[in-house]
């Protein structure tokens, strides 16, 4: 991974940090270092997620998948937020194969349904992921795929692999079905569990080549040092956090790449649940090269200055040769390729953002391959662990999220929490509906 952020320099942007504000930083950056590489040491909580390329055994993984007693057509995975984000960027990054996968990340009714109706459950393999085993939705969603599975007369504990800690519901049952079991890493957050077996079972049921991306990863890993100005990785959490700190509330993830639109999903988790803490932290946007400079981008160049985009692109390609219109004016067009056309569409908007004085980074990667993209999601992650130590906030915790979790329990008749009270509290104001305008 190669970073740029010469667009975001304070002589060319506004918000924007100039280049001895970055050199006045790079001493808090030597400490922040310093503090990373002590927990990565001692294998601290959040820290050891860093340790993840040169920990994670990709032999019981490969194990998992030979234990399936079915050559899967498709693979259902069961999981929710980085139980479920890390595996679907890496098999929407590196494409499926021939194997249809489906992410069970949501517990809309309708919507898992008709996943489910339009699977061949006889050829389809599960992995639920939970580290607890007690997440409400994963649970609901693996009970419902079960009960579709036997009721089709499919044995469904002969094509499931549990990925768990080593005690709970999830552990217990797959012990007393005898079911292949990955081990979540200790330690490690969920959206920081990508590098783990968490993530990387189902690319390797789609054939791909995990020690790869585990290289990417490892790779990135040996670029961490005390500056920014030789790390890539510290140098875009730098560069964020002094940007946040000026004025740049929003972080627009803009990869040029379709098969990286995933991707970008999987950073928002990242960004904001690890750094949205003690009113602070980028609200992380989506967005996606060339679909989105034909909607976001009038926002980007000509709404607020509050943002920074951040564009992740290959350098190396695909080719795909647009063919002769036959028209004069589309002769601009012929013999020309999408390559061509996407990169050009890439360095108009990069340059369409340069020139009202917005801030943008460019995140540079070889090619959408399993080392770049394992590179790319090690780099995002130190890039976050350093941000948070420049801000004063742990990665590694999330008390919003987990007072959600209660409430829904507590509404759900799985214990008494304070939490679930609030909802009884809430104000409302509706208008419409069969009751007209009405206030509570």
């Amino acid at each position: 991974m190669e970073i740029d952020v010469g667009n975001a320099l304070a002589s060319v942007a506004s918000p924007g940090v100039s280049r001895d504000s970055l050199e006045r930083l790079d001493e808090r950056v030597a400490r922040a270092h310093e503090r990373i590489e002590a927990g990565r040491a001692e294998g601290e909580h959040g820290y050891a997620a860093l340790e993840l390329p040169v920990e994670t055994d990709p032999e019981p993984i490969h194990g998992a998948v030979d234990s399936l007693e079915i050559d899967p057509e498709a693979l259902v995975t069961v999981g929710i937020g980085g139980s479920a984000l890390g595996a679907k960027t890496l098999v929407d990054a590196l494409g499926s194969g021939e194997v249809e996968t489906v992410f069970l990340d949501n517990v809309d009714p309708d919507w898992v349904s008709r996943r489910l109706a339009n699977l061949p459950l006889e050829r389809t393999a599960v992995n639920v992921v939970s580290r607890s085993g007690t997440t409400a939705e994963t649970l609901a969603n693996f009970l419902v795929v079960r009960e579709a599975m036997e009721e089709a007369g499919v044995d469904w504990t002969d094509r499931t692999v549990v990925t768990t800690g080593e005690s709970g519901p999830l552990a217990e049952l797959a012990d007393g079905h005898d079911l292949p079991k990955l081990a979540v890493p200790d330690g490690v957050p969920g959206r920081f569990s990508a590098l783990s077996p968490v993530g990387l079972f189902a690319p390797a049921v789609c054939g791909h080549d995990i020690e790869a991306i585990l290289d990417g990863a490892r790779a990135e890993r040996e670029t961490l040092s005390g500056s920014l100005f030789s790390c890539p990785a510290y140098a875009y959490g730098a560069t964020t956090y002094a940007l946040e700190t000026r004025g740049a509330s929003v972080n627009a993830m803009m990869p040029y790449a379709e098969s990286l639109e995933t991707f970008a999903e999987w950073f928002a988790q990242l960004w904001a649940e690890s750094l949205g803490k003690d009113g602070l932290g980028q609200a992380p946007v989506r967005a996606l090269g060339a679909t989105d400079q034909h909607s976001q981008l009038q926002r980007y160049r000509a709404g607020p200055r509050d943002t920074l985009v951040t564009f992740v692109t290959p350098r190396e390609r695909g080719e795909r040769e647009i063919p002769d219109a036959g028209i004069e004016d589309l002769d601009y067009l012929s013999g020309a390729g999408l390559e061509e056309l996407i990169d050009a569409e890439f360095e108009a908007t990069e340059a369409s953002l340069a020139a009202a004085g917005r801030p943008t980074v460019r995140l540079e990667i070889d090619s959408v391959d399993a080392r770049s993209v394992g590179g790319l999601l090690y780099g995002m992650e130190a890039a976050c662990v350093l941000a948070g130590e420049l801000a004063g906030v742990s990665a590694f915790d999330q008390p919003a999220v987990e007072w959600a979790k209660r409430a829904t329990r507590g509404l759900l008749g799985g214990g008494e929490f304070a939490e679930s009270e609030a909802v009884a509290e809430k104000t409302e104001l509706r208008i419409g509906g069969p009751s007209g305008a009405s206030m509570r």
